[in-house]
């Protein structure tokens, strides 16, 4: 009796044989996590970091090879300033810690983006851990001032500049950010909002999906079990049959 009555719940805590190998992640909800609990914005992101830190390791863990965050979309620029410097001042201070753990872990980590505008002392920081942990096995990519449909003209304006005068699909897909590590199986989004918002639009065409209400800082081991298992009921046909 008691064997079958724990089924279910071991079942949730346990691993499903198929897993996604590139799970990308939309971090959503820092904000209303903290607005619940009387906290400014700024505490959300904060504990936000934690959680990062606590799924990619979960994921790794797992036996995923490769896992996306979103980290700073193009558009959060149009949050008030002091939210917009308080994020990348956090970013800022999370790469010295992040390429150590990187180091420790076997973790390659690589920023995606346009750094063009983001401080001179960042860019070098994003420089230093991509070089340092160039020879790890796992792949970290850490979206910063990311937007997809930037990424796409820059692909196309990077195969114009080279003299391409007939682009196709391959090309394209060559000189985006995420060309080395390739498209995502799984993207997850937390916060109960059901959309890409501009991240991984064109890599996105045959990833599955999984969105939750949970809050980006509330996300745990047992929400992306759940994903896990989600992907591995699905059949993905690819377009075919």
């Amino acid at each position: 009796m008691g064997i079958f009555s724990s089924k279910n719940h071991l079942n949730e805590n346990m691993l499903p044989e198929t897993l996604p190998g590139h799970v990308a992640i939309i971090m959503d909800g820092n904000g209303r996590w903290a607005k619940k609990r009387g906290l400014p914005r700024t505490a959300g992101h904060s504990k936000g970091v934690k959680t990062f830190e606590d799924v990619v390791e979960m994921c790794f863990t797992a036996g995923v090879n490769t896992v996306t965050v979103y980290a700073f979309s193009t558009e959060n620029w149009k949050r008030p300033d002091s939210e917009v410097q308080y994020i990348l001042k956090l970013l800022d201070e999370y790469l010295d810690i992040c390429v150590e753990k990187c180091l420790k872990k076997g973790i390659r980590m690589r920023i995606i983006g346009d750094r063009s505008i983001l401080p001179a002392e960042m860019i070098q920081k994003m420089n230093d851990s991509e070089e340092k942990t160039a020879h790890l096995h796992y792949n970290l990519n850490v979206a910063i001032n990311y937007g997809s449909r930037a990424e796409i003209c820059h692909a196309v304006n990077s195969l114009i500049a080279d003299g391409k005068t007939e682009i196709t699909e391959a090309d394209i897909s060559s000189r985006l950010y995420t060309a080395p590590v390739g498209d995502p199986d799984l993207i997850i989004r937390t916060g109960g909002e059901i959309r890409l918002s501009n991240y991984l639009m064109w890599q996105a065409s045959y990833a599955e999906f999984y969105f939750t209400d949970t809050l980006w800082p509330d996300f745990g081991k047992k929400d992306l079990y759940k994903a896990f298992h989600k992907f591995a009921k699905t059949h993905r046909r690819f377009g075919g049959l």
